[in-house]
């Protein structure tokens, strides 16, 4: 599937082609601390499907909470969080931000991974009241 994207401000844009089926949900708590959110929704995209069409994003290094070098992508100019990618056999795959893609009422999680960080009472927010705008 084509997707293209971009930061919150437009600074950073890119297209991808992604497998629509390879959309997954991470708990882990890097991914709760970058996010400022319970958990991140990335998709999957082989690093040679993956191009920037406006200005290329920044990057730091970080270890993730599995040990290994996790490349964090971001805008320079608003801080949104683009995309990350690893070293060495992790370098060829890069997770998108499901955020920043423009397509992502089409992509719906279908596997999880470090639930043991998940938060208690992610499954009961569906209850919850509220307008559908504000």
């Amino acid at each position: 599937m084509h997707i293209d994207g971009q930061c919150h401000c437009g600074h950073v844009t890119y297209k991808a082609e992604i497998d629509p089926e390879n959309v997954g949900i991470c708990h882990c708590t890097d991914c709760q601390r970058l996010s400022g959110s319970p958990f991140r929704v990335t998709v999957s995209a082989p690093r040679d499907k993956l191009q920037f069409t406006g200005n290329p994003p920044q990057s730091y290094t970080k270890h993730g909470d599995n040990g290994r070098i996790r490349y964090q992508f971001f805008c320079s100019k608003c801080g949104s969080q683009l995309l990350t990618t690893g070293d060495g056999e992790d370098a060829g795959v890069w997770g998108i931000r499901w955020g920043s893609i423009n397509q992502r009422d089409k992509l719906v999680p279908n596997h999880q991974i470090w639930r043991r960080s998940a938060v208690h009472w992610l499954d009961s927010i569906s209850g919850l009241p509220g307008p559908d705008t504000e």
